[in-house]
């Protein structure tokens, strides 16, 4: 077995242990009404009064059928050990979790519904990282994800708050209230597990007819590749090469302050990147060239 794909099973069980965590220890003892497998079985319990925990286990099944129906066989491959380690994991820590005082895990229901969401996105972030599913309602999100493009954070997020509102039915407001507090703290903590160790930036495009000196500057003094584009002014029809330059966040100031006292006219656009892979930020190595394409 490779090296990649001994790190990605590591991955997908760590996440779905930690997923597995929240579960047994937040989410059942104080029925939150999260997202998720264990958030439907919560929700549905008033109405068909299975013991969650096997609930769980049909649920996580059933999803991951369609999961491999819909999202390909490759992904199935992957998902097809969270099917069988996440099932494992909840009916084994809901075990434990017994062994303790009865109500060790028993608090708040705002306290709950916090460190259930940042775990339960902490364990998804790891499971997406490697394009995997943890075989629960995070497929529904993936699949929201593949066809209709929507981030994976705010797929989950879009899944999770149907959940939420189910409970409403069952559960009344106020407990559906504090489970989308759940939902909120899951999805942005999934973002930030996905990009952890991805380095963020700004892209910075500048239109100036001084364009040449501070292309100089963006090159000796900001030491960033500069990329120039071929623009024309929309009234003038005139061209005006745009420079494009890919920087670190931490050197957006003396960027700017270099262009502006060239040109105090200049027109800068700033977006930001939130991943970048290219010579100066995914390696060491340095581009002596302006026509570095970064």
């Amino acid at each position: 077995m490779s090296k990649n794909k001994i790190h990605d099973l590591i991955m997908i069980i760590l996440g779905n242990f930690v997923v597995a965590c929240s579960v047994s220890f937040f989410i059942l003892p104080n029925n939150i009404l999260t997202g998720g497998v264990a958030g439907v079985a919560v929700a549905l319990h008033p109405v068909f009064p299975i013991d969650t925990v096997l609930m769980i286990d049909g649920l996580t099944i059933g999803l991951f059928i369609l999961g491999a129906l819909l999202l390909g066989k490759q992904f199935a491959m992957k998902s097809v050990i969270s099917t069988i380690v996440y099932p494992v994991f909840v009916t084994g820590l809901s075990q434990v979790a017994t062994m303790f005082p009865k109500d060790t895990f028993v608090m708040p229901a705002y306290v709950a519904t916090i460190y259930a969401g940042v775990l339960v996105g902490i364990g998804l972030g790891l499971v997406f990282r490697v394009n995997s599913s943890t075989g629960g309602m995070d497929i529904l999100a993936l699949i929201l994800h593949k066809y209709l493009k929507t981030p994976e954070g705010t797929s989950v997020m879009i899944v999770d708050g149907l959940t939420v509102l189910l409970g409403v039915v069952t559960h009344g407001l106020t407990p559906a209230l504090i489970g989308i507090m759940s939902v909120f703290v899951c999805g942005v903590a999934i973002d930030k597990t996905v990009m952890l160790g991805m380095q963020s930036a700004k892209n910075v495009m500048i239109i100036s007819t001084e364009w040449k000196q501070i292309r100089r500057i963006l090159l000796e003094t900001v030491d960033r590749g500069v990329t120039i584009l071929d623009g024309s002014g929309g009234y003038t029809q005139a061209p005006k090469p745009v420079l494009m330059c890919v920087i670190k966040q931490k050197q957006y100031p003396l960027l700017e302050s270099s262009v502006l006292e060239i040109d105090p006219k200049a027109f800068i656009i700033v977006n930001d990147v939130h991943q970048v892979h290219g010579a100066g930020f995914t390696s060491k190595h340095v581009v002596e060239t302006d026509e570095a394409a970064y």
